[in-house]
């Protein structure tokens, strides 16, 4: 198992329980794809450093979690066609 992280950047111009759910369904994912989820850091609201989509604030969640080398294409895969994620990013964290 490989040890990885999801940068997540969800809208501003959602409800607090329709993010909630947001982070639901990327718990629900990576659970699809056999993956473990180890910790969720929450960064609460913060401004990015430019515009998206005509917003200049987003959520931010830091998810690390355990999982095989497929499993990032199709997080990615999923991530991307959510409407609430205005970025994200996921990245193999190095072997320590």
């Amino acid at each position: 198992m490989n040890k990885y992280e999801i940068a997540l950047v969800v809208s501003t111009r959602i409800e607090d329980d329709a993010r909630e759910a947001v982070l639901e369904k990327v718990k629900d994912l990576v659970a699809k794809v056999g993956g473990t989820i180890t910790n969720i850091d929450d960064w609460g609201k913060k401004r990015m450093a430019y515009e998206v989509q005509k917003m200049k604030d987003g959520y931010y969640y830091f998810i690390q979690l355990e999982a095989d080398s497929e499993a990032p294409a199709k997080l990615e895969a999923n991530l991307r066609i959510m409407e609430s994620v205005i970025r994200y990013l996921v990245v193999k964290q190095d072997a320590e």
